[in-house]
């Protein structure tokens, strides 16, 4: 069984692939259609374990919401100014989830771009981090970053799963005090 690091929230009832289920905003069906958006104030790397957005966006992820993720740690890079480590930290994570939306609609090459640029970015992390802990808002940057490239080098194999109203997980973030 996949951990929950935000269980009082309920997980979606479907993740959203275009053309395949509601909009989850636009769309009056869409399971989060209506409810008010609130900006997330600027987050802080040292309190992750306090930061709900960003747990919830773990949880989502893990359980295969990829499009659903993305969008909850879409509003902490925001908030964040988009810049330094913490910025590309979060886009990092952003990528990986719009991998596995690629991978729900089928579309590889997709996957492998997403994939590849979310390596990328997390390897700049460890860079900028140069001497700390390798570990980053809870986070193995160095095995976070080699499963992208893995998913990056075999793109097929995700994006074979889907479309489907979830996608199977095909990766664990697992979250550990630094």
């Amino acid at each position: 069984m996949i951990p929950r690091y935000l269980p009082g929230k309920p997980l979606p009832p479907y993740t959203y692939l275009s053309g395949h289920f509601p909009h989850p905003i636009r769309d009056p069906a869409g399971h989060m259609y209506g409810q008010e958006e609130t900006a997330p104030s600027l987050p802080d790397p040292q309190h992750w374990s306090d930061l709900s957005e960003y747990l919830y966006g773990i949880d989502l992820f893990n359980h295969g919401y990829y499009w659903e993720a993305h969008e909850q740690w879409e509003g902490l890079w925001l908030a964040c100014g988009r810049t330094g480590p913490l910025g590309d930290f979060l886009k990092a994570l952003i990528k990986l989830a719009a991998a596995g939306v690629k991978a729900g609609e089928r579309r590889p090459a997709g996957v492998q771009r997403h994939a590849r640029r979310a390596a990328e970015l997390l390897c700049g992390v460890r860079q900028q981090l140069a001497g700390s802990t390798n570990r980053f808002m809870g986070l193995d940057l160095d095995q976070l970053a080699r499963q992208a490239s893995e998913l990056a080098q075999s793109p097929s194999s995700r994006a074979a799963q889907g479309p489907q109203p979830k996608v199977e997980p095909w990766l664990n973030l697992q979250l550990r005090p630094e």
